[in-house]
């Protein structure tokens, strides 16, 4: 996955136009959240399943929620960039009892990688004001052991996402800043189980990211 990532970088870096341009790098964490969803599929048995998920983020416990942007500024102030965020849901306590599912969840996560239009506005010298939105796919790792005891851990590719966000960012000096943002992800999941069944669930998810940045 990371490696994956990487190329990615890489690629799009080399794709994008050669006029004076900024390149910038943000890593981020937070408080990451997501309300309620749908969840329909059939098991193993071929026995169809339907009820709605409450979902935990747990966005401090192992493996934590963060993210990584990689923008190219244009002087108008338009930049085009990859992003990639590690979020996480786990199907609460009480979903679980009432669906009799023993895990369901994506906890390395529910993974969106796009890729992004983003606009930057100077607020001072040192306050830039910013905002985004991204189309891509998401790859979450499906945790899932079904009432029938069959139980799937693997990455999928399982469908579109897309984000949005806007923020923030304060400049330490010419090439470090520290930012703050509201930034949501929505993505289509349509996943694979053992023995022959599958999920399908569209989840949405809320954060407050505060992180760094470097310039260059």
């Amino acid at each position: 996955m990371k490696k994956q990532i990487a190329l990615a970088v890489v690629f799009l870096s080399a794709a994008l136009p050669a006029a004076a341009a900024e390149y910038e790098i943000n890593l981020y964490s937070g408080f990451q959240t997501a309300p309620h969803s749908d969840v329909s599929g059939v098991d193993e048995n071929g026995t169809p399943f339907s009820f709605t998920a409450g979902w935990d983020g747990r966005s401090f416990e192992a493996p934590p929620y963060y993210g990584a942007r990689v923008t190219r500024w244009q002087e108008s102030g338009w930049g085009f960039g990859l992003e990639f965020t590690h979020a996480k849901v786990y199907a609460n306590d009480e979903t679980l009892a009432d669906s009799g599912f023993d895990v369901l969840e994506f906890t390395d996560g529910i993974n969106i990688i796009t890729v992004n239009a983003a606009r930057r506005f100077a607020l001072s010298d040192r306050w830039t004001a910013h905002a985004g939105l991204g189309v891509g796919i998401s790859v979450p790792n499906v945790e899932v052991t079904t009432p029938g005891g069959a139980e799937t851990f693997e990455y999928q590719l399982t469908g579109p996402a897309v984000r949005w966000y806007a923020g923030a960012s304060y400049a330490i000096t010419e090439r470090w800043s520290v930012f703050g943002e509201y930034g949501g992800t929505y993505s289509q999941n349509n996943a694979d189980l053992a023995g022959g069944g599958n999920l399908e669930t569209d989840i949405l998810t809320n954060a407050v990211n505060v992180g760094i940045g470097f310039s260059f």
